[in-house]
């Protein structure tokens, strides 16, 4: 694959999960958050030698593709001029709250990832590793062809972007289904039946929101092939933007 550098711009649960699989996966990545590099010694050190540390603007132009893992709210902080020119991978989901929403995407007229790409307007944005939880990502990669492999939506305006990211889901261990343009990649947001659940299976009856999010952060991986990826992105029916606790 022509990726051999992974930045990843936060280091939360899922950029640091991303970058525990890509490191596995024999790339180099690079790690760096608000917080500055300092802050990501243990997490490098964890993660070995393929692994360094720097500012956002520095992994930003040092990586052949960046994944931004960074709370939709902050996605303006993202280093617009040094993400120009790449290919950038989303896995935000809108979750609005009491403090914070976004009138266009409340009124679904634009999508999450639509907004991130009119942010970071000379990058080409792919959505992507959104709807999986980090567990899930570390449990179900498996070698190309294998019978169990698991398959991962994503959408993007740039055709080569997509191939690009499909790439690199592919030697991180997952199938990619292309779901069409950003302008359609509601189909696996939070509120879809494409969305987490597929990936983690039927939760116990009777939890109250944080713990079914404890829940899902937590279980094993259950196997979603290609084919049924399609299907649930086909019956999905837009309703309500984002992921409400």
């Amino acid at each position: 694959m022509s990726t051999s550098t992974l930045g990843v711009i936060g280091s939360g649960m899922v950029g640091a999960g991303v970058a525990r699989r890509a490191v596995d996966a024999g790339l180099d990545v690079i790690l760096s958050n608000s917080r500055g590099p300092q802050s990501l010694a243990d997490l490098v050190a964890e993660l070995g030698p393929r692994a360094r540390a720097a500012t956002p603007a520095e992994a930003a132009r040092a990586a052949d593709l960046v994944l931004a893992a960074v709370p939709l709210a902050a996605h303006e902080r993202l280093p617009r001029s040094e993400l120009a020119g790449k290919t950038v991978i989303d896995p935000m989901n809108y979750a609005p709250t009491s403090t914070w929403s976004v009138p266009e995407l409340d009124g679904n007229e634009l999508t999450s990832s639509e907004l991130v790409q009119r942010h970071l307007a000379g990058a080409r944005v792919v959505k992507t590793l959104h709807s999986i939880g980090p567990k899930q990502l570390l449990d179900l990669h498996r070698p190309a062809g294998a019978p169990d492999r698991t398959a991962l939506p994503l959408s993007g305006d740039d055709p080569a972007a997509k191939e690009e990211v499909a790439d690199l889901l592919d030697a991180l261990g997952f199938d990619a289904v292309d779901l069409g343009t950003l302008a359609e990649s509601w189909r696996s947001e939070p509120n879809t039946p494409l969305y987490a659940f597929p990936y983690v299976g039927q939760p116990p009856s009777g939890l109250t929101v944080h713990e079914l999010v404890a829940w899902v952060q937590a279980a094993p991986g259950v196997p979603v092939s290609a084919a049924r990826v399609k299907e649930l992105a086909a019956a999905a029916v837009r309703g309500p933007a984002g992921f409400r606790m």
